[in-house]
């Protein structure tokens, strides 16, 4: 598996791979709430990563990086616990020294328990039109070794 920046040839398989993850995700959400163009619209002028393996698009991440802030991170469902997430975060430009932020949504319990474990940590929360989030930031010093 290695990570590469994104080629416009990406965006057939992120659209699908990022309505697979969602909906495996956030199995709250009507399957309806999830749409092709999605991916378009919500990484727009964003720096993306892909995780490849064998050619195929196993993850990706993007970063708006005028405030370092993760907006995605999806993985696709049959890699889940394969390192995948783990080879993205590792990837981002100047890890593990910048604060990246992000907002996890609380029902996400393994997302937040992999961000924790990976040293972010939380320092605020709020109401979104998806619930209840908490607002994460990359701690280098409590990154996990």
């Amino acid at each position: 598996m290695f990570v590469r920046p994104f080629v416009a040839g990406d965006v057939p398989a992120l659209r699908e791979l990022f309505i697979r993850s969602r909906t495996s995700a956030f199995p709250w959400r009507p399957i309806d709430a999830f749409r092709l163009g999605d991916f378009d619209e919500q990484t727009k002028d964003e720096f993306i990563l892909v995780a490849e393996r064998d050619g195929i698009a196993v993850g990706f991440l993007s970063l708006w990086q005028p405030d370092e802030f993760i907006h995605h991170l999806f993985v696709d469902p049959a890699w889940m616990r394969c390192g995948v997430g783990s080879v993205l975060l590792h990837a981002l430009p100047d890890w593990p020294t910048t604060r990246y932020r992000l907002k996890c949504l609380s029902r996400n319990v393994s997302a937040l328990a992999f961000y924790s474990h990976h040293g972010f940590i939380e320092i605020g929360s709020g109401v979104g039109e998806d619930g209840d989030y908490r607002l994460m930031e990359f701690d280098p010093q409590r990154r996990a070794a």
